[in-house]
């Protein structure tokens, strides 16, 4: 491979890593009272485990895509956001973002080991490489919105 091609890739993975323009997930989510998970803020449409699972379910569902031919995507919109405000527990908390952790750790993995240009064979154009600029577009957005939270909690 050419330095060039190692030298997007890198920072591909940086980039799903948080990048160095903002917070990453693991930094917005630092220091959160358990007690402001499920906390809705006026005027604005989902709370952090709303979002937190939202981020969960869609980069779980770029993954699968792009590895897996009979992968069947969730219905949009409604199997993307979960209707209840805060997780359950503790556990599901956790458990919500030791997957986020694990899928993104094996969508890096496939930047690395995949040709990122070549398309992915049941798609209609995608490439791995448009699904992990797309799984860390849609990640920061998401991530944003959680700090944007947080500020008005008065939690950041």
């Amino acid at each position: 491979m050419s330095n060039e091609h190692n030298v997007l890739i890198d920072e591909i993975v940086h980039l799903l890593q948080g990048g160095n323009a903002h917070a990453d997930l693991k930094k917005a989510l630092d220091g959160l009272p358990p007690n402001l998970r499920g906390v809705k803020v006026d005027k604005l449409p989902y709370t952090i485990w709303q979002l937190v699972e939202h981020i969960r379910i869609a980069q779980w569902d770029m993954l699968e895509f792009s590895k897996d031919g009979s992968h069947e995507s969730p219905n949009w919109p409604d199997d993307y956001w979960p209707k209840e405000l805060a997780p359950q527990n503790n556990e599901a908390w956790n458990n919500s973002i030791t997957q986020i952790d694990n899928d993104l750790e094996e969508l890096i993995k496939l930047v690395k080991s995949e040709d990122i240009y070549k398309k992915i064979p049941h798609g209609d154009g995608q490439t791995i490489l448009r699904e992990a600029l797309q799984a860390a577009d849609h990640n920061a957005y998401h991530v944003a919105e959680i700090i944007v939270i947080r500020r008005l909690l008065g939690a950041w």
